[in-house]
């Protein structure tokens, strides 16, 4: 009798770690990176935003790779911001 195992079959397990991290773990963050960037593509006037410093304001004018943001009540509070910074739109 043979009892040497099939060498492919020590692999079976690596390949099922990696299948479990890609349906978990890859392809989720990849969903989310996909709907920001929608997001930040389809940016206007008025849009409430959250930063990545912790920042809520509201858009103010949007730029090719920056947006103005007013802060608070006060219409002298502006800040530009890079759109790489935003990490989300803001539920009001």
């Amino acid at each position: 009798m043979n009892s040497e195992v099939n060498p492919l079959v020590n692999f079976v397990p690596f390949i099922l770690v990696f299948v479990i991290f890609y349906f978990f773990l890859i392809r989720p963050q990849q969903k989310r990176q996909k709907e920001l960037a929608a997001t930040l593509k389809n940016l206007k006037k008025g849009d409430r935003v959250i930063t990545s410093g912790g920042l809520i304001g509201t858009v103010q004018n949007v730029h090719q790779d920056y947006l103005v943001l007013k802060l608070g009540d006060n219409d002298q509070t502006k800040v530009e911001v890079l759109k790489s910074a935003v990490t989300g739109l803001r539920n009001t």
